[in-house]
């Protein structure tokens, strides 16, 4: 999950998940068409898992849900005492991350087995994966995929489960886990087009621990500021923001080679001269959907001065007008921020301002501070008061260690668009933008938004949406998650998906939105999420994966499936 979670510390968190979409009736559970379920004579046997164990070399893992400990049942009786300690870091997102089967993502936990809900509710395995693969090797990645098209279940990739459409989960799934492949190389790179420093890593090597790596060798990566989510999973292969995107463009463009295992049991390796359809489609594409990615080859850069800052400021004593226009004002000043080089981060909750942070590698304090001048001077002109903080750092790594505080788990449902830059030239477009927010506070919901300029990045041909090289900020809204009602969750997603976005859409006749952060049910999700490359990636989806092995929904390709609304059963659309 990206940057836009980090606000969250300070304001309980903002965004959460897709959802398991209604559907016509599933077809019957032998139809081959539909993926086999645990209460399906078509399920693989005892003896079936324990022998796809064996070639694995006791790689396989049953799930157990996290919240069994809260509950009594075939997995255990309910221990107050591991219930409560489970309730005290559930808000942690390392606490999904080391699970096999888990999901960051509140929507699709498992409602079977609820933290929540009393001690003799019950707990199943539910819509969480049946099984996960401890992936460590290319063969495991072949056997895994050759055993899930044999026996007809539904495969999942799953590195961190940092996702909110639930591409890492599904019921009756097996997970292809590749959270341990925690492999780092240092490259001295020159082919395709690129002659320097570069990096790879495993699949399951998260932003924190690259970024770390590079830092360790006097370099800085383009990562989101989550450490914690996967590197080379859906952030990179979605697009992937970050701190250093203004500077030098998106993760996406900075891929030099993926290396991956197809369906169709190939280990390939794909860059802009070889697999040259693979590579574009993987870089920005989307993850979960082409091929298993093993490890990824991204270009790394020298180590910089960095600055950072923040800014805060509330209605107190001042009218909804006078809020609004202040926020107005600093949105005026976002293209002067990212054209430094900056990025910038802000939350917009009722009554509530909060820049954090802004990101500005190889600019100087004193720099950073005459960007932010016009919204301190408005400020002080209209008698508002506000706290702001701004530093200058040695390396990238410590400026972005001491100005963004690490996510909690978001429990927010949400929508999303990119909002492009000529709205932020004017005034006027600008007030039109703080205008919309502001209805969007008055219905309940907060706003957050990654502010960067990604047109003058690494030049390079990938299937990123292409609305990104003509917006300035990502805006994500965000209404409360409901634990103990879901239909509250329901009922939230709908005003999303009917009002609130809607609102967003009609400020520009751009209608695109960042695929890793945007509204699960998003109508047209083909167009808005992929522009207009949607065709072409879906013609390299059915070239590379033809048996349509891989699935995640809002995924290229899964719109020729659905997942049923009260069994969870995946079938293909007739």
């Amino acid at each position: 999950m990206a940057r836009l979670i980090a606000l969250l510390a300070t304001v309980p968190a903002l965004i959460s998940a897709a959802a398991i979409a209604p559907s016509p009736t599933a077809s019957t559970a032998t139809n081959s068409t539909c993926r086999c379920l645990p209460t399906d004579p078509c399920w693989p046997s005892t003896a079936d898992w324990n022998a796809f164990n064996k070639t694995l070399g006791g790689k396989l893992i049953a799930t157990v849900p996290l919240a069994s400990v809260c509950h009594s049942s075939s997995f255990g009786c309910f221990s107050a005492s591991k219930c409560n300690q489970l309730k005290s870091v559930w808000d942690f997102p390392d606490t999904h991350i080391a699970s096999s089967s888990d999901p960051v993502a509140p929507f699709f936990a498992n409602r079977g087995c609820d933290l929540f809900t009393a001690p003799d509710a019950g707990c199943v395995v539910g819509s969480l994966v049946q099984y996960s693969v401890k992936a460590s090797t290319a063969a495991d990645y072949l056997a895994t995929i050759k055993f899930a098209q044999q026996k007809n279940i539904r495969l999942v990739i799953r590195n961190t489960g940092h996702d909110y459409y639930g591409k890492s989960t599904g019921t009756g799934a097996l997970a292809l886990w590749t959270h341990n492949i925690k492999t780092t190389q240092l490259l001295n790179y020159n082919a395709n087009g690129y002659k320097g420093k570069a990096i790879k890593v495993g699949a399951g090597v998260q932003n924190s621990e690259a970024q770390a790596f590079a830092h360790a060798n006097g370099l800085a990566l383009v990562t989101g500021n989550g450490g914690s989510v996967g590197f080379a999973g859906g952030y990179s292969q979605g697009g992937g923001h970050g701190p250093l995107a203004t500077k030098y463009g998106l993760a996406a463009d900075q891929v030099l080679e993926w290396e991956v295992v197809t369906s169709t049991g190939q280990q390939l390796v794909a860059t802009p001269s070889q697999n040259s359809d693979l590579y574009w489609a993987l870089s920005g594409g989307g993850g979960g959907t082409y091929a298993a990615v093993l490890s990824m080859t991204v270009r790394a850069y020298p180590d910089l001065v960095s600055s950072a800052a923040n800014l805060t400021f509330t209605n107190q004593g001042i009218t909804d007008d006078v809020f609004y226009g202040a926020v107005a004002q600093f949105l005026t000043t976002l293209p002067s921020i990212v054209d430094s080089g900056a990025s910038a981060v802000f939350l917009l909750a009722p009554g509530l301002f909060l820049l954090q942070p802004v990101n500005a590698p190889g600019v100087t304090k004193a720099q950073l501070q005459t960007l932010m001048n016009p919204t301190l001077n408005y400020l002080t002109s209209k008698g508002i008061g506000y706290d702001f903080h701004v530093d200058q750092f040695s390396t990238f790594l410590d400026s972005l260690n001491a100005y963004n505080p690490p996510p909690n788990v978001t429990e927010y449902n949400i929508g999303g668009r990119l909002i492009p830059r000529n709205l932020f030239t004017t005034a006027s477009g600008a007030a039109s933008v703080a205008s919309v927010y502001q209805f969007i506070n008055n219905a309940g919901g907060v706003v957050s938004g990654v502010s960067v300029n990604v047109s003058n990045g690494a030049k390079v041909s990938n299937a990123v949406n292409p609305a990104w090289r003509t917006a300035i900020t990502s805006t994500v809204i965000g209404v409360p998650y409901d634990p103990l009602v879901f239909q509250n969750n329901l009922n939230a997603q709908k005003n999303i998906t009917g009002v609130l976005v809607p609102k967003l859409d009609a400020l520009s006749p751009i209608k695109g939105a960042y695929l890793n952060e945007a509204d699960m049910n998003q109508p047209n999700f083909q167009q808005v999420f992929y522009g207009n490359n949607y065709a072409k990636l879906k013609s390299i989806k059915n070239k590379y994966d033809p048996t349509s092995t891989f699935f995640g929904l809002t995924a290229v390709g899964s719109d020729d499936w659905t997942v049923d609304s009260t069994t969870g059963r995946l079938c293909k659309i007739a």
